[in-house]
């Protein structure tokens, strides 16, 4: 055995956020214009340390539109590299509660998929467009703008 000090290794430092795919049973999906920059995203945010990331994703979810969920499955995992946010996305489905704006977002509403595509970013609509496909949980990484190939 060595008396010897142990290394220390620089551990990367990541945010962990978590986000709802809420679809209706007409198929619609519940997006936000968000406060801070007029984007439309899903709702969502980052996940508390106490929290698990369902009850986070029930929390978020209810804190920006006013929509209480039940979490169905995970359906993608999306890492924004150039500042190290790590998102994990779930599928839910409405369950009560009414649409409201927040201090986060300054309209609420329920878009179908080709609005979705109009409305949202590369970066985020794919997160609600991989959802609906039944062929995840789906793991992308991006720029904040662009999403890379999938190699």
């Amino acid at each position: 055995m060595s008396n010897s000090a142990p290394t220390t290794r620089s551990t990367p430092r990541h945010s962990v956020s978590v986000a709802g795919v809420v679809v209706r049973d007409d198929g619609r999906l519940l997006a936000i214009r968000r406060a801070d920059n007029g984007t439309w995203e899903l709702p969502g945010g980052v996940l508390e340390i106490s929290e698990t990331p369902e009850e986070g994703v029930r929390r978020e979810v209810l804190e920006e539109t006013g929509v209480d969920v039940d979490v169905a499955e995970l359906t993608g995992v999306y890492k924004n590299v150039s500042i190290g946010v790590v998102a994990l996305v779930f599928r839910c489905k409405p369950t009560g509660g009414a649409e409201r704006t927040s201090d986060e977002s300054t309209a609420v509403q329920w878009l179908t998929p080709d609005e979705v595509s109009e409305r949202m970013s590369e970066v985020y609509a794919i997160r609600l467009l991989d959802a609906l496909d039944g062929h995840g949980p789906h793991v992308r990484s991006h720029d904040g703008r662009q999403l890379f190939p999938v190699r």
